[in-house]
């Protein structure tokens, strides 16, 4: 039982502090920039984010709660920020072919 009520507290902390984030950024319109593994979209996350950009992971709920059968997720970012993002994205890419 204790362990369910730390659960649930967990989930409405998290729950908080998204919608703060939420209210600081327009999120009206935003626009795919990734979608993949739950394991590349959060290295793609982090990276988008170290460069300022805001994120959000749609589909990512179940990637917490068994990772290993997750489907593919996806990263949307403001309508705004979509072409920093993609040319982040881009370059990663472009790192990674000439590996």
């Amino acid at each position: 039982m204790k362990v369910m009520h730390s659960i649930c507290i967990i989930f409405v902390i998290l729950n908080l502090l998204i919608l703060t984030i939420m209210k600081s950024t327009d999120y009206s319109r935003t626009v795919e920039v990734f979608k993949g593994s739950p394991w590349e979209a959060e290295l793609v996350k982090g990276l988008l984010e170290n460069n300022g950009i805001a994120t959000i992971i749609k589909d990512g709920l179940m990637s917490t709660i068994a990772p290993y059968i997750a489907p593919d997720v996806t990263i949307l970012v403001s309508e705004e920020r979509y072409e920093d993002a993609m040319e982040i994205i881009r370059e990663r890419d472009k790192g990674k072919d000439e590996e």
